[in-house]
């Protein structure tokens, strides 16, 4: 069928009723990878919905597949979704009220919509949806997520749905093919992307915080916001960061929220990694995402008290201990400090060490420190084969990676929330990316990737790079990126106190099980290579540096 907008463009979608002659709500995912696939998407069983006595509308977002109008990710997602909501509670067949739910972009439409505030919304379930467009799914402290957007826009939204064919389609299958490639000389995509899909350079040229990503920002939304809210997401998703912030965006405006985190990435959701299983437990389905949906909407689409939902907001999946817990708020009451010092190639507690140290890394941009596992979404993300809980022994072979570890544990250590990496480096002028990553080292030495980050350091004001640099790849302007403001640099030769957010964990290390920290100056092809001449850069802990790595640990565990 097909549903006007505002505009006047038809939008089209597929309608799921159940057998009967009652009026019923209706639920709604928008998606732009195509409606003709599995009705509730990866996670939901649509079906399973329409039993329940809900209507379904699957609907192509405007310009994709049968929909008219024309493709601009982003940026109509909030209208045109407002608009589809008030025109399904008008229809005869439904009840007046409705739903958003959706994975990933979808989920991020959902609540950009919701934040429209159109009449009979009553709840909305974004599954792995980020808070930005700009941080969190273009970049990270500075650094562009080459990896995910290249892969993401010449297979996700170019290959299919595009209404590609002939030289065009064959130009962009065989881009596909050579991803790899790619990723070591973006340029070479430069002509294609800007033939094809104009809106990526769009991207490049704005920087984070740039008024030109506000068009479409949930995290500058959640006033708005105000239905109840379902978060899912996963320890390993590339947008962990932006759910989280989004359940304690809405959550901080009076709107009831709840969070659900799994040992989930953004495309493997049984709980089994090539290298890693964490149980029966933790698969989506033996979880039953799709009966946490009916909950959440059967409580706030039809009144229905039911008991499905976990006694507390937020329900985890420890990883380590491999169950589920539940706590009453993120970030989780009741953490403390627990802070490492880095201390020669050692992490130690207690009191940062006298004695200064220092080591020296050389980045090579021809041979840049590989991506192994983590929370990315690559070629091979549906086999898990480049993502989630990978050992992380033949990357910390290479010289150029720093280890940092820890004594064996002689008791279980329970870390639950943000983990911050505070670390004094003396970057080239060049500019410099610092990396870290936190690993749970085991008895039988695997090495298991728990979370990972960057933060971005700019060229010195003034100092040219041989090379052109890769689309993307220029410092953000001061204030942007994280990255010290043009003026408050230090002198150079002076080191520089930098701020790495590794990202989020559930974790129980256990006794016998080590604490290591990585350090290192790229994560190729998660993020783009800086800067592309070869750099030093050194490491300074110890002394009037104390470098540190934060764990919040849970009291009492």
């Amino acid at each position: 069928m097909k549903i006007p907008m505002r505009d006047g463009v038809l939008l089209n979608a597929d309608l799921y009723r159940p057998d009967t002659t009652r009026e019923v709500p209706v639920l709604i995912r928008r998606t732009p990878y195509g409606k003709g696939g599995s009705p509730g998407g990866a996670s939901v069983d649509g079906l399973r919905l329409v039993r329940s006595g809900y209507a379904l509308l699957v609907q192509d977002v405007r310009g994709r597949f049968d929909s008219g109008g024309t493709f601009d990710p982003y940026w109509n997602e909030a209208r045109d979704g407002a608009d589809t909501v008030a025109w399904a509670v008008r229809q005869p067949w439904c009840d007046g009220s409705a739903g958003l739910f959706g994975r990933s972009y979808e989920g991020m439409a959902a609540l950009l919509a919701a934040a429209e505030q159109p009449p009979g919304l009553r709840a909305v379930a974004p599954h792995v949806a980020g808070s930005g467009f700009d941080e969190g799914w273009t970049r990270q402290d500075g650094a562009l997520q080459l990896g995910f957007l290249l892969y993401w826009v010449l297979y996700d939204l170019l290959l299919d749905g595009a209404g590609l064919s002939g030289p065009a389609l064959a130009e962009v299958a065989g881009a596909v093919d050579r991803i790899d490639e790619l990723y070591r000389d973006p340029d070479a995509a430069a002509d294609l992307l800007d033939r094809l899909a104009p809106y990526y350079r769009e991207w490049l040229a704005h920087p984070t915080g740039h008024l030109y990503w506000k068009r479409a920002a949930p995290r500058d939304c959640y006033p708005s916001v105000d239905v109840p809210v379902l978060n899912l997401t996963g320890w390993y998703d590339i947008f962990l960061a932006g759910a989280l912030e989004n359940y304690r965006g809405i959550r901080e405006q009076g709107v009831e929220t709840h969070l659900v985190v799994g040992p989930w990435s953004h495309c493997v959701t049984g709980g089994t990694f090539p290298q890693r299983r964490y149980g029966l437990a933790a698969d989506e389905k033996r979880l039953d995402v799709t009966a946490l949906h009916l909950d959440h909407f059967d409580r706030h689409l039809r009144g229905r008290p039911t008991g499905a939902s976990a006694p507390e907001p937020v329900r985890l999946f420890l990883t380590g201990a491999d169950e589920w817990r539940a706590f009453p708020d993120w970030p989780v009451p009741g953490t403390e400090a627990y802070v490492l010092h880095l201390d020669g190639r050692r992490l130690v507690t207690g009191p940062a060490p006298e004695a200064p140290g220092s080591d020296v890394i050389r980045h090579d941009p021809a041979d840049p420190v590989p991506t192994a596992g983590g929370a990315t979404a690559l070629p091979g993300q549906f086999t898990g084969g480049d993502c989630g809980p990978l050992d992380q022994r033949e990357v910390e072979r290479r010289d150029d990676v720093l280890c940092f570890t820890g004594e064996p544990l002689t008791a279980p250590l329970t870390v639950v929330g943000d983990i911050v990496l505070t670390v004094y480096v003396t970057p080239d002028v060049a500019g410099a990316d610092v990396t870290g990553k936190l690993v749970d080292v085991w008895p039988d030495g695997r090495a298991e990737l728990l979370c990972d980050g960057i933060h971005r350091l700019p060229p010195r004001a003034g100092t040219p790079q041989a090379g052109t640099p890769a689309p993307g790849a220029a410092a953000p302007p001061p204030g942007t990126g994280g990255a010290p403001a043009a003026g408050d640099e230090p002198a150079p030769g002076t080191p520089t106190q930098v701020t790495v957010r590794l990202g989020a964990v559930g974790h129980v290390f256990r006794t016998r099980h080590r604490v290591r920290l990585e350090v290192a100056a790229a994560n190729t092809p998660r993020f783009d290579v800086h800067p592309r001449v070869v750099a030093h850069h050194t490491v300074h802990h110890g002394g009037a540096h104390p470098s540190h790595l934060l764990l919040p640990r849970l009291a009492g565990d």
